[in-house]
């Protein structure tokens, strides 16, 4: 007992001493010496997608910000959960960082068995960019505006096959949204990616789909497919369409973006240091034009606003998913 006396006594000096022990100063010198070596930037996608060269263009321009290197490692696997997982289990110094998309919201949804928590587990440090998808339809399709392509799917509940990209991605939910909205019963067609999705789309075999400009623009103008109505707050450059908003329907606002994290708990003095480095290489022309040419816009909010519109937008995933019974199999 005594023995156990003086230990538990040592214990509570010791914590005693530790509280007394002023930590600001400690966790500002760190901030201040942030970074004094490379940092790595997980990115949950494979070399070569369409993720990839944006994330690494964005790294080598914070890293001429931050004076030292920022190195982009590929881990994809899992829907993006592999590379997730790691960098929610890494020290929360700053120097792993995670360069991820709307998935990372759909999965803390619709994932019932997630090792982290996607807002408990981290930090936004800022957004990067976004792009609104486009509503298209097979020249077939006897449909010329967004209410002709409502009434003809009422006509035939289920009849109309639109093409998403798999289950629980951005064009599926938007689809499910559509319906939700406006009534129209659609029937989704999942592929393994957007690219044999369209493939199917422009021979005919689906009718629809909710994609993202830049794949569809050509075939817009070539007339291969037809463009109804995109689903941002603003027209998309270069399709000379109405949003969704403009004929009736503005709650159908969704939108697929890129942005960056940091492991919980990470000093929010190297978090803000990290937004003022993104927001400064989203200002420079060279990272506008390489995302024009991906059809996406800079879209830079801080860490508190990013934040926001994450949690506002897991709310409405949640919804739809809720609603449309949508269950990975």
């Amino acid at each position: 007992m005594n023995s156990l006396f003086r230990r538990s006594s040592q214990l509570l000096i010791a914590g005693l001493l530790v509280a007394a022990t002023p930590a600001v100063p400690a966790m500002a010198q760190s901030a201040t010496d942030y970074p004094n070596k490379p940092v790595m930037m997980v990115l949950p996608f494979g070399p070569g997608g369409s993720t990839d060269p944006l994330a690494r263009l964005v790294a080598q321009h914070m890293a001429e910000e931050l004076g030292h290197p920022v190195v982009v490692d590929n881990r994809p696997g899992g829907n993006t959960v592999i590379a997730t997982d790691a960098v929610a289990k890494s020290p929360n110094d700053g120097y792993t960082l995670l360069y991820t998309a709307t998935t990372h919201v759909v999965n803390d949804v619709l994932m019932s068995d997630l090792t982290y928590d996607a807002f408990d587990d981290f930090q936004p440090v800022a957004s990067i960019a976004r792009s609104d998808l486009v509503l298209v339809v097979h020249p077939s399709v006897q449909a010329e505006t967004v209410e002709e392509f409502i009434e003809l799917a009422k006509a035939d509940p289920g009849a109309i096959n639109y093409a998403t990209s798999g289950i629980g991605n951005p064009n599926h939910l938007a689809g499910e949204y559509f319906s939700i909205l406006t009534g129209a019963q659609l029937n989704n067609v999942a592929y393994q990616g957007a690219g044999p999705a369209i493939v199917d789309l422009l021979g005919g075999h689906v009718q629809a789909m909710f994609a993202v400009p830049i794949s569809v623009t050509e075939h817009i103008k070539a007339g291969t497919l037809r463009a109804l109505a995109t689903t941002g707050s603003q027209p998309v450059e270069g399709i000379s369409v109405p949003t969704f908003a403009d004929v009736g329907y503005p709650d159908l606002e969704l939108s697929i973006w890129n942005g960056i994290f940091a492991p919980a708990d990470t000093p929010r003095e190297i978090v803000d240091r990290l937004s003022e480095v993104v927001a400064t290489t989203l200002e420079k022309s060279e990272v506008i034009e390489a995302l024009a040419v991906q059809g996406q816009v800079p879209w830079y909010t801080n860490p508190n606003d990013f934040g926001q519109s994450l949690a506002m937008e897991r709310d409405m995933y949640a919804s739809i998913i809720e609603k449309a019974n949508i269950v990975l199999e």
